[in-house]
Parts: structure tokens; sequence; C-alpha cells
């Protein structure tokens, strides 16, 4: 097997593991495949150290010019905190996607998703990226599919992966398509990740923490539904809160917080049931009935469709099992 160039465009700004761990992963499964399989290689956008996003500095081994010289088989490039906010060159683009066309494969990792699509090559593909930039990329690409709650998406030449840690995930999935499922599974045990990371990145989300929206009266009643989350907040017994009809209300609020009160209710109690799961010292029934719903089985099922796993296995994500903790005192 001829060996395959793995190359990660890093922008100054970028977050250290989009780029060490994919290229840790592609590292280990080398030593797992008992040959250099896989050569990474560093793309910086000019010659000299990238600062990433923690201040810690990255030598590129390339620079895009000269790296086209080079004969690449997947390219990724890595997300930037302000990738939103980036205005990329058009040479930055130009290159990006002539080379993204002569690779085998091309993707990105977390928001490194919102300079691909500037290349136009993820138009009509299924992609993901961070929950936090999901809906900047849908809104400023409407013709790009953008799944928010996928680890990982492969889409015909096209490999995107979630935020941050998710790249590992993508790189472990790039190496059981190249060397089969043996040598991945062998990886993940080394770097004592999973090899199929159960549930979506919406587990992780804290899309649903944001700061209450509107006029005055109706931020009031946002706090309120936070602050008891196990009351009846139906859209009656809210609208006489604002002491206005339920029609108004229910009209009012969709226009000035942008989604239903049934729904904003809803996510303000997934929200509070995040924090009471993560603090795990309550039983499942305790929760739900304390975020106000009618019983265990409900929750779940509402649970399941915001998170994406079971509260259960949520909570076990944050407290874990007791017999795996070791509390060492010197």
């Amino acid at each position: 097997m001829p060996q395959k160039t793995m190359a990660i465009l890093a922008l100054p700004g970028v977050q250290m593991l989009d780029v060490s761990g994919p290229l840790d992963v592609f590292a280990e499964a080398n030593r797992q495949h008992g040959r250099d399989v896989y050569r990474p290689l560093v793309i910086g956008t000019s010659r000299g150290p990238i600062t990433s996003s923690s201040g810690v500095q990255i030598l590129p081994d390339r620079v895009i010019n000269a790296a086209s010289e080079d004969r690449i088989d997947t390219l990724l490039v890595a997300g930037t905190p302000e990738a939103a906010n980036t205005v990329f060159s058009a040479s930055l683009v130009t290159w990006l996607r002539e080379a993204s066309r002569r690779s085998r494969r091309y993707g990105s990792v977390c928001s490194g998703a919102l300079l691909l699509a500037k290349t136009g090559l993820l138009d009509g593909r299924h992609v993901t990226t961070h929950w936090a930039v999901a809906d900047h990329l849908a809104t400023a690409h409407p013709q790009i599919f953008v799944d928010k709650d996928a680890i990982q998406v492969r889409d015909g030449r096209t490999r995107t992966a979630a935020g941050v840690t998710a790249g590992m995930d993508l790189a472990l999935a790039l190496v059981e398509e190249d060397l089969g499922r043996d040598v991945a599974t062998r990886v993940a045990g080394q770097l004592v990740m999973y090899f199929k990371r159960p549930g979506g990145q919406m587990q992780f989300s804290r899309a649903g923490h944001a700061a209450p929206v509107g006029r005055s009266a109706l931020q009031e009643i946002q706090r309120w539904v936070a602050a008891n989350p196990a009351n009846d907040h139906d859209v009656a017994s809210l609208a006489r809160r604002m002491d206005v009809s339920p029609r108004h209300f229910a009209r009012l609020f969709r226009a000035e917080v942008g989604m239903t009160p049934a729904s904003w209710v809803e996510a303000a109690r997934m929200s509070a049931a995040r924090a009471l799961l993560e603090d795990g010292r309550r039983a499942l029934k305790q929760v739900a009935a304390r975020c106000g719903f009618a019983d265990a089985n409900t929750f779940r099922r509402a649970f399941m469709r915001h998170a994406g796993v079971s509260p259960a296995a949520y909570r076990k994500q944050y407290v874990g099992e007791p017999r795996t903790e070791h509390n060492i005192s010197g």
C-alpha cells in the first residue's frame, strides 16, 4: 500500500486538538499496522510558527503554495474559535478548492467547515460541524445540508467532523476505511477512545442556555420558567402572568423569541435536567419530577429527542462509575 499524505490546513488561532488529535490517530495507526502508511503534514498560510488558540505554536511543514507540490491523499481543514467572524482571503479559498479537488478525500474538523464551504465543494453535500456554528453554516450556505447532531458525516469524497475531539473520531473512521476494522479497533484501544461514540454531539450542546430575549415582560417569563421548571407552563398560565390573551401571548412569544412557548419550555426543562444529571445526586424519577415531566418514561423520550442519548447514559458521562474513581491523598 503506497504511503498516504494526510494533510491538515491550520490557520492562525487554530484549536490545537483539531490538528494534533487526528495526527495522533494516524501515527498510532502506523504503529498498529506495522509500517508507515500515513505521512502527516501540517500546512500553514505563511512561513513561520502558527499560534494556536491556546497560545502554543505549531511549525507547519508546508505553506499553501508550496504544498501544491505534495500529492495529498486526504486534506482536512482545522477549525478556529473565531472562524464565524473571519474573512478568508480569495487566494486561500482558491488554493483550498484546487488542492481539495486534487486529493482523494477532503473535509473539515469543527468550524473548519466554514472555510471549506467557501470553496463551493460542500454544495449539495451532507456535512456536520460544531453545534455552536451549525446554524451559522446552514444560514450562510443554504445549499449545504447541515446535520448539527452528527459526530461525523461521510458524503462522497467529503468527510466532516463536529467539534474538536470529534476530529479523532473522523480520523479513526478514515483508518477503518483504509486499514480495516481490526487496526482501527486497536488504535481506539491504545488511545483510550470510543471506537464508535454513543449518541450525537447535541448531548454536549449548551445552545439551550441562551440568555432571555425579547421585551422585558417576555424575559421575565423566561426567567420564571427557568427558575420553576416543574410548574405547569402552558400558554394560558404564561399569558396570565403577562396579563394578555393566550393567542396574543403565543404570537408575541414566537415573533420575539423565535420559537413557540411549548418548545422554549421544553428546552428550559432540558437545561435544568442536564444540570441535575451532571450533579448526579438524584434518581432519574426525581430529576423527571423536578423538571416538570409526568413520569420517567416521558422524560426519557424527551431527553433522547434533545440530546440523542438516554438520561442514564448522559449522567454516566459526568458522574461515571464509583469503582473507577481513586482518591489519593499524600
